[in-house]
């Protein structure tokens, strides 16, 4: 873990929700997924909502414009769906929706992915913003994208910015 520039104060459960983008994974087989649900319990997060979705961009949006009403619900992690393949559509379908983009989000994680995989981290579209008053985050849906998103940018970071949205930046 690096060092944080401004430490939390306390521990807070953030209560998020997990969104699998996948044409054929089931809860069972849905090892990223999973692997995102374990991360943020064992750092002391809530989820509050697992749920997988073809990579169909009308569902997509509907699913987070639903989520966008739940007043309980502070941040949303999508894996899956972020590449440049014609089936992938996590991208375009969230980035409509969001009301303030993190850049540092994609291009941090791209960087921190290029020494794993090379030159193929250009063809990630990793992208984080608010949405409602949530973060949101997509991710790519290998396991090692989200182990490296969540130890790396989300975890060090999801305190501290949903208490930014909460107050205001104040």
């Amino acid at each position: 873990m690096t060092n944080i520039p401004h430490p939390d104060s306390q521990p807070v459960a953030v209560h998020c929700a997990i969104v699998t983008i996948s044409d054929t994974r089931t809860p069972e087989t849905d090892r990223s997924g999973q692997l995102i649900q374990g991360l943020l319990t064992q750092n002391s997060h809530a989820v509050v909502d697992y749920t997988i979705l073809p990579d169909e961009p009308a569902l997509i949006q509907g699913h987070l414009v639903a989520l966008g009403q739940r007043p309980e619900l502070e941040a949303v992690i999508f894996n899956g769906g972020t590449g440049i393949a014609p089936r992938d559509t996590t991208y375009d379908a969230i980035a409509l929706l969001l009301e303030k983009t993190l850049p540092g989000f994609g291009e941090l994680f791209r960087a921190l992915s290029y020494p794993e995989i090379g030159s193929r981290a250009i063809a990630s579209r990793a992208i984080a913003g608010l949405y409602q008053s949530k973060l949101i985050f997509s991710i790519p849906g290998s396991t090692g994208a989200v182990k490296l998103a969540l130890m790396k940018l989300i975890l060090p970071e999801l305190i501290h910015l949903t208490q930014q949205v909460k107050s205001g930046g104040h």
